[in-house]
């Protein structure tokens, strides 16, 4: 925000988005890609007319986990279709989520246990001592790790990988570790803003005389409302908030009650 204060540039257009300002309102996340998710959600909802496109640049992604005998691994999908897979998401982001499968990949080789694998995939999963008997544990340790049960199993291994490959001067692929540690990070951070078939419901929370109501729309929420009230004027729909939400909602209503004060 900051940015469209200071020199613009080549951007002179900007001008008269920073002259129309009428005030800030903000909206504190639980974690970088829920805050990416809510501005894909809010520019898909009501299109401003200085982005370039519909939801922005980043592609909506999904992560599969294949136990079939003759299909095991992990793999994208563009498409919510998990007919015999296990899936998870929506993700923002293809590079991440194949960053992140590759970090999968490397901890807890699923693939590895397939019926049919070529000489060199055998020789690799023979020295590491895996086999279709390895396919149900292996595949619990992934699905642990993308739903957020134990993500930390697969963070150590993948940390002491990117440690050793760093003490033998292996710098490139100490990268890419640190790369893929990053990318799990963001598929099983906190992000509840845009939900696979959820439903429709309305967020409430106040404080210091400002209510704000999140509206989530078909599993996204898509936009929120600020208004200076009574506490027992948003009393009755804070009491249906569900509580995986109240604290969201009370933290905004305390943020959007600071900035208002500004």
């Amino acid at each position: 925000m900051r940015s469209y204060w200071g020199d613009l540039r080549d951007r002179p257009h900007l001008a008269e988005i920073v002259a129309r300002v009428a005030r800030v309102e903000a909206v504190a996340c639980h974690s970088v890609h829920e805050a990416a998710w809510l501005e894909r959600n809010l520019l898909e909802a009501d299109m401003p007319p200085w982005n370039r496109r519909p939801g922005g640049e980043e592609t909506s992604i999904y992560i599969v986990v294949d136990m079939r005998p003759h299909t095991a691994g992990v793999r994208t999908s563009h498409v919510a279709r998990f007919d015999g897979v296990v899936g998870f998401g929506p993700y923002l982001g293809g590079t991440r989520a194949r960053q992140a499968i590759s970090g999968l990949h490397r901890a807890f080789p699923l693939s590895y246990t397939r019926d049919r694998l070529t000489a060199a995939e055998r020789d690799i999963a023979t020295r590491r001592g895996i086999g279709p008997q390895s396919r149900k544990r292996l595949a619990a340790a992934v699905i642990s790790a993308l739903d957020g049960t134990n993500a930390e199993a697969a963070r150590e291994v993948l940390t002491a990988a990117r440690d050793r490959a760093a003490a033998a001067l292996n710098f490139e692929l100490a990268a890419r570790i640190h790369g893929e540690l990053a990318a799990l990070e963001w598929v099983t951070s906190v992000q509840r803003v845009t939900v696979e078939g959820g439903g429709d419901q309305d967020v409430c929370g106040w404080a210091d005389g400002l209510g704000v109501t999140f509206t989530i729309r078909g599993g996204r929420l898509n936009g929120w409302d600020q208004r200076e009230c009574s506490r027992s004027a948003v009393a009755r729909a804070r009491a249906v908030t569900p509580p995986e939400w109240a604290e969201f909602a009370r933290r905004n209503a305390e943020l959007a009650a600071a900035l208002s004060r500004i």
